[in-house]
Formats: C-alpha cells, structure tokens, sequence
C-alpha cells in the first residue's frame, strides 16, 4: 500500500462501520480520498454512519450493492472481522484491487514506533502490561489497536516521543504488506479460527507476518517454549535481532525463570522460589524479582510478564524502573477475573477464554473442585484437549451454547458423572443466567465456580465481554 495521503481524489472503500472503520473512513477523508463506507447492518443498528454522513462521508447500510467496488477503486480497507469470502471482498481480488486492515494504514502514518503483540492467549493482558511498564519507564506509550484506541487514531496524535503499542489479531496481520514494527512479539500459536482462515497453515502465515518486513534494526519477542514461535525462531522468518523468553528453560540470553517451571504442564510446579531473570547479550544475569511478586497469579501470567519485560527492555526501559509495575498490575476484565464469594464459592470470570488452550490454562490456575461453564459458538473443534483436564481438576460442567453437546461428551469421557447441559431459552442472557444458577447449585463451600468457555462469544452474545458482564451481574445476584 501507498501512503494514505496519496489516495487524494481516488476511491475508498471501508467495509464495516467499527470504531477503527471509522477512524479509517475519516482519515482518508481528510486527506481527500473519495470516501465510501458500507456496513451489513441496518441504518438504524449504526449510529456511526450520521456521525460520517455529517462529514460528507457516503454511507451504505443494510447490504453489500453489487456496485460497490469498480475498477475505479483504488483500495479496499476492511473491518479485519470480515471474512475474504465477503462478495465485496471477492470482487476486490477478482479485480487485483489492494485490501488492507487498519494496521497497514496506521503503520504507514505513524511517526511514533509500534510494538506490535500477537498470540492465540494472552495478548490484551500483555498489552496492557506493557504500556504500564513503559509508562513507569518514561516511554510516553500509547495503547491501542484491539484493547480499545483504533490505531489509526493512535497514529494520528503519535508524536516520535511516543512508543505505540498495538494489540494485533491474525485477522488484522493478514490485511497488511508493508507494515514493519519496530519491536514483534508472538507470545503463542495454538489452533483456533479456523474458520476464518480455513487451517493453521493460513493462521500461522497471517501471524508470521508481523515478523516479515523486520530488519537487524528491529526486534523479534519469542517465546522459547511454543513449538511453533520454536520454528520461527530456527527458519529465518525475520531479519530481526530474536529476543527469546521462558518459563522452562534456562535461556544463556533472554528472559527466563529460574529455576525453569516443568515443561511437562502435568506435573506439579512445587514449591520452589522461582525468580524471574534477565541475561543481556553479554550473558551477564540481572535478577529482578521473585515469580510469586508479581502482581497477578498463574504460570501462563508468568509468561506474559516475561514477554512485556523483554518488550519494555527492547523500548530501552531502564530494568529498575520495571520492578513496581510488574508488582502492582491486576490483571484486565474478563480474563481470570475474581468476581464474588457466596456460600463460600469463589466466581471466576474468564469469558476471554475462547479456545481449548486458555480454557486448560485457567483451570490450571485453581486446585481441582472447578464447576465449570463452557460452551460457545461452533469452529470446528471436538474439544478432547481438555479431557484429562476435565478428569483431574472439574467436578461438573454446565454446557451451553453451540458446543454444548460436544462439551458435554468430552466431560463425558472424562468420566464426570454431574454434567448439565443448559438448553436454549428466551435469549441468551436468560440462558447464561440459568447455567450460572445450575453451577452455583451443583458447588459446595470451597468450590470454584468458573466461566472459561473455551469458544468464541458470537453464537449467543455480541462479543466475550458481553458474555463475562452477564455472568458477573448473575452471579452477585444470586
């Protein structure tokens, strides 16, 4: 793609009316483009489009018109959510016209460096944190991209001084060519939306691209522990000085915790003092604080903290300035999240929890006694991974959504004898209420009530938070 000042007097075409639509639709308006955006929804379900119409920005809402790209148009910047089988989206390759996600224009506007996290689990909590770290560092970060500031906006009130650090999907890395960050991270890659990229193959290419245009200039956060960021790492993928983190291993550079976790998650961690240690390209260790310090629990939470340690060292954080934000940091909504205690039964919210992996991992986090609610929307899975999970830590499953079936046969033969499965009622608030009540009558004083669906929101809620906002108001409402 070329800078989006070039597009003056060309057409435009935004597809989907999200926040980052219209920050994109804006920008290119400003600049001069011929601007046009079109949604599936309804006029009135997008109050978005006045906000543009008012502008002068051509809205189309309620359909995809089969006009609506030409050979005239000179870009195509879709809503990453929108599958390449769209028909607007087919007709824009037919015609060999780009297509691009925000990312692409925002890293061509920027004059600020981004550092750029993907993964399959923990990227908003690692996100986060490392706009904390960088912040005690004096780095004047700005947070953006899926935690909530469209990056397009970000780019737009970016100074050099600021360090953009940007949230990336794999739907979002696809739609890009030319964007290089200046700091890569990949925390994990495990197998999740497959529907929209059709196999790992494509999933595992969308999030390589974040490595692709890096130079020795740039910097490539690994972690040493996932097979696939492993493969990455030995294949000459990137350019990028490659800086390495685990939890299992102790690494001559990088970070690393010592000594390592079991790299067998099966067995027991013990009770070990574990330190979390930075060794420089000198191998010269510098140790920072002790595993059980920082500020929110969990052995994957310790892998994160790695992950925005090596971000915020790569920025050129200075190290002492990083010991009381990794201390004091409390996790973000609806990943792991303490909700209440009644009867003593603790609620977890962990509606984030969208694949069979970060499912295992919360339930990692609690001793055995979970009843577990899960279920969601349908990609494919059959969900096995969690069988001998479901056998050692889960007293009973509440089954709801698509998957409930599937959910309920693995816990099945797991050989759990309680499992509900939660029908349909009215909507599906009632019926994430109903399940929280099933849950809450199945615990006992000491039990752990825990939502950790282990699939996307979208068959019965509008996003995950939806999800984990009516669960929480279920459960203080019991």
């Amino acid at each position: 793609m070329k800078h989006p000042s070039l597009y003056k007097d060309q057409q435009v075409i935004v597809l989907g009316l999200a926040k980052s639509g219209v920050s994109v639709a804006k920008l290119f308006h400003k600049l001069g483009a011929k601007v046009t955006v079109n949604d599936m929804k309804e006029r009135h379900l997008s109050p978005e489009a006045d906000e543009l119409d008012a502008l002068g920005v051509s809205v189309i809402c309620g359909s995809h018109p089969a006009d609506l790209i030409s050979p005239e148009t000179a870009l195509v910047v879709k809503n990453p959510g929108i599958p390449y089988t769209s028909p607007p989206v087919k007709q824009a390759l037919e015609l060999g016209i780009e297509i691009v996600t925000e990312v692409e224009v925002a890293y061509l506007l920027s004059p600020a460096p981004i550092i750029g996290i993907t993964g399959s689990n923990g990227k908003t909590t690692t996100t986060t944190w490392i706009g904390e770290l960088l912040e005690a560092a004096g780095l004047n970060p700005i947070v953006a991209g899926n935690i909530g500031t469209p990056l397009c906006e970000a780019a737009q009130t970016a100074a050099s001084g600021n360090w953009i650090v940007a949230e990336l999907s794999s739907f979002q890395l696809k739609g890009t060519s030319a964007f290089r960050p200046r700091i890569g991270m990949l925390l994990n890659v495990v197998e999740t939306h497959l529907d929209y990229h059709g196999g790992m193959e494509d999933y595992v290419a969308s999030k390589a691209k974040l490595f692709a245009n890096q130079t020795a200039e740039d910097t490539a956060i690994l972690n040493a522990d996932d097979p696939v960021c492993r493969e990455l790492m030995q294949s000459g993928t990137t350019q990028a000085r490659i800086l390495p983190f685990s939890t299992t291993q102790e690494l001559t550079y990088g970070i690393c915790v010592t000594p390592p976790f079991p790299a067998d998650l099966t067995t027991p961690a013990g009770d070990e003092e574990r330190r979390i240690v930075w060794r420089d390209e000198q191998g010269e260790a510098h140790d920072l604080l002790a595993v059980q310090e920082l500020g929110i629990p969990g052995r994957h939470n310790t892998a994160n903290a790695l992950a925005a340690i090596a971000a915020s060292i790569a920025a050129g954080a200075a190290v002492d300035t990083l010991l009381e934000p990794l201390r004091n940091f409390r996790g973000v909504e609806h990943r792991l999240e303490f909700v209440c205690r009644r009867n003593n039964v603790a609620y977890y919210n962990n509606s984030k929890a969208t694949n069979g992996t970060a499912t295992i991992i919360a339930l990692r986090s609690f001793p055995s006694r979970i009843v577990l609610i899960a279920g969601g929307l349908d990609r494919g899975s059959d969900y096995m991974e969690l069988l001998p999970h479901f056998r050692d830590q889960v007293k009973a499953v509440v089954a709801i959504g698509e998957t409930r079936g599937k959910i309920a046969e693995v816990a099945r033969l797991a050989g759990l004898t309680t499992i509900k499965v939660v029908e349909p009622v009215e909507d599906a608030e009632s019926t994430l209420r109903l399940a929280v009540r099933e849950a809450a009558a199945l615990a006992e004083p000491g039990d752990t009530v825990l939502l950790s669906p282990a699939c996307a929101s979208w068959d019965m809620f509008k996003s995950y938070e939806d999800r984990g906002r009516i669960f929480k108001q279920s459960a203080h409402n019991l």
